[in-house]
């Protein structure tokens, strides 16, 4: 079957939602989006658009006063450097303290609001991961690492072991994170350093998830990976944010283990769902649109 979409009939009327960052050119969700909003009968187009935080203060002021531009995903470098911009968040972003999806309310203010843990913690319910009352280790709580751990507490998660980098940006900003986690949550949040292999190992002995949320594993033939083999086992599932490669080495050592494994796509797809819920307020069918995007049967 012929994997090729037709182009949606666009006209003074049709509307843009976009995605900046950098780089941008490799991304999926043109395709995915603008296939999404063709068949639940929106007017819009997706389109992606290269800006670093030097670009930002323009964009966000044209896309302020532009009419028809009503949504933007937000990614690296600008999750965090876009919220100067913004005139309100949603109560999970505040949390957080970074931003992917900005929406130019009724009123004319421009709202942040943040899907990426969403995506990545619903994926797992999707699949089955036991994700109330659980306890998970996650490492990188960076940008979408800080959303996925809040977003964990809030979904009931029990106990998370989070793992940055000790002195970095990352390992402050979860120490402030875990605080703010803690009193809005029932959520036991810890904080170690990602140098301290005896905790690492001790932590994930007695977890029931674990999250890679760093970019370690990245990109063809990448043999790196952020946790030692030998300290998996059959018990723990294993999911990494990254989709490309499919398969990281972190995920090819988790099934040798014996683990449950999940790659980035799943909560790419998932947060594709969240934000057009959130611009919108429809669930676009994405197991429909990844197939048809895929050539397959629906």
């Amino acid at each position: 079957m012929s994997s090729h979409i037709p182009f949606p009939s666009i006209t003074g009327h049709t509307h843009l939602v976009s995605m900046i960052g950098s780089p941008v050119a490799h991304s999926a969700s043109p395709a995915t989006h603008t296939l999404a909003y063709q068949k639940v009968g929106i007017d819009a187009v997706f389109l992606v658009f290269d800006v670093d935080e030097e670009g930002l203060p323009a964009v966000m002021e044209a896309f302020r006063k532009m009419g028809g531009w009503d949504s933007t995903t937000v990614t690296m470098p600008c999750k965090q450097a876009v919220i100067p911009y913004l005139d309100d968040m949603s109560e999970a972003a505040r949390l957080m303290g970074t931003v992917n999806v900005v929406r130019k309310e009724a009123d004319g203010t421009i709202k942040g609001y943040n899907s990426d843990g969403e995506g990545f913690m619903n994926n797992l319910i999707k699949q089955g991961v036991q994700v109330e009352g659980a306890t998970m280790v996650l490492v990188g709580p960076g940008g979408a690492g800080s959303a996925i751990l809040v977003q964990a507490a809030l979904d009931g998660v029990a106990q998370l072991d989070v793992f940055a980098r000790e002195g970095g940006k990352s390992y402050a900003h979860a120490l402030e994170l875990a605080q703010h986690v803690q009193e809005a949550t029932s959520c036991t949040v810890n904080v170690y350093a990602l140098e301290d292999t005896d905790q690492l190992r001790d932590s994930i002995a007695q977890a029931d998830i674990l999250a890679n949320c760093t970019n370690v594993g990245m990109g063809k033939d990448n043999a790196e990976t952020p946790v030692p083999a030998e300290f998996l086992h059959a018990k723990v599932a294993v999911a990494d944010v990254i989709y490309t490669p499919p398969e990281t080495q972190l995920l090819k050592d988790a099934q040798a283990a014996g683990c449950r494994t999940f790659n980035g796509l799943g909560m790419l797809d998932e947060q594709a769902v969240a934000a057009d819920k959130i611009r919108f307020g429809v669930e676009i069918p994405i197991d429909e649109i990844r197939a048809e995007l895929n050539g397959e049967s629906a």
